[in-house]
């Protein structure tokens, strides 16, 4: 009598398990479901409990340096001295989904680690699909809705943490979501990027994380570090410890904890084609007048906007081309990074540990 319960008990979890569909896009419903299924798996008396092995982690290098750059090379060296499995060549999601689907295993995968060079405003180098548009919260959206990204395969499972290593993307709600639903599978792996800037082969340490402030004005046109530095402090008047002026003179740390300064150029170009159009094509005599221009503009005004930069940061030039207005702006953003310390004891780095919910935000 009991061996036939226990039968017709595994005979409704089978049943009930494979009519699960997981819906990366309806959490709550998804949590229900496995509930339920935890509730009655629960109920079956089990003799044993096989322990769950995991793979070894894996990284994935998605991009190569160039010119003076050696984010990558720092990266690849870093990981391989922990003897972490580091798998080149794959540039966008689509590919490191399909490795993961075609090198998968009886084990599933534990740490998935993505290295991407980045940042919040340029955004990353890492492509959706293969020759496609580079990861953006929209284009990785709409590959989704467009089913043109190969699923992820049941070699991951609720314990697998995909990793992400690119600047500051940890703070980006809507694009972290969009990976979870990328990397959506039967089993909904975690997927974890830090809100801080991922700095590897430091002066000091092979790997740590800093605190970024950013600055900006329109290239070619600095107003000086003694402006920059006054402005910076009066964004971050929190930040106490900080020097600007002498963080905005320094290109590196000279000690453990010191906060210096990179920067990068945030590019913006619009075209507008004037061929079928009523309109008089525009003619400017001032920056001012370019700016009412774009501001006036919806379209235009909304993408200047989403960098969250003032349109007056950025150095408008326009030209034609035929009948094309091609309207372009630079800015050149300065980013003092403070590196994470730890607030006791002698000066030591904060270690970048991923089960830390205060270092890498878990989507």
């Amino acid at each position: 009598m009991k061996t036939t319960l226990r039968k017709a008990v595994f005979a409704t979890a089978l049943i009930l398990t494979s009519s699960l569909f997981v819906n990366c896009k309806d959490t709550a419903t998804s949590k229900e479901d496995k509930v339920a299924s935890l509730a009655l798996e629960n109920s079956i008396d089990f003799k044993t409990q096989e322990e769950v092995i995991t793979r070894k982690p894996l990284v994935f290098i998605t991009g190569f340096d160039q010119g003076n750059e050696h984010y990558y090379d720092a990266a690849r060296a870093f990981f391989e001295e922990k003897k972490f499995e580091i798998v080149e060549d794959q540039y966008s999601v689509e590919e490191i989904i399909n490795w993961l689907n075609r090198n998968g295993s009886k084990d599933p995968y534990g740490e998935i680690h993505i290295v991407n060079k980045s940042n919040p405003f340029k955004g990353m180098t890492l492509e959706t699909v293969v020759h496609g548009e580079k990861v953006t919260t929209e284009t990785l959206r709409e590959n989704i809705n467009k089913g043109t990204l190969p699923i992820l395969q049941e070699s991951v499972n609720e314990n697998t943490k995909i990793i992400f290593h690119a600047n500051g993307i940890g703070e980006n709600k809507e694009l972290m979501s969009a990976f979870r639903d990328a990397f959506c599978a039967h089993e909904l792996p975690n997927v974890l990027a830090s809100p801080y800037f991922s700095i590897f082969n430091g002066e000091f340490s092979n790997h740590y994380l800093a605190k970024p402030h950013y600055v900006f004005y329109p290239t070619a046109n600095s107003p000086g570090k003694v402006d920059l530095s006054k402005e910076i402090a009066n964004k971050y008047p929190e930040e106490k410890d900080i020097n600007w002026y002498e963080a905005l003179q320094n290109e590196e740390e000279r000690f453990v904890g010191e906060a210096y300064t990179t920067q990068f150029l945030i590019p913006l170009k619009f075209e507008l084609d004037y061929h079928n159009s009523d309109d008089e094509v525009p003619t400017f005599q001032s920056q001012e007048e370019l700016m009412d221009f774009i501001e006036q503009q919806e379209v235009l005004y909304a993408k200047v906007e989403q960098l969250k930069i003032p349109i007056e940061k950025f150095r408008w030039t326009y030209r034609m081309k035929n009948s094309t207005l091609i309207i372009t702006g630079k800015s050149t953003g300065l980013v003092v990074l403070k590196p994470l310390i730890k607030p006791y004891g002698e000066l030591r780095y904060i270690q970048p540990d991923t089960n830390n919910k205060r270092l890498y935000a878990m989507k």
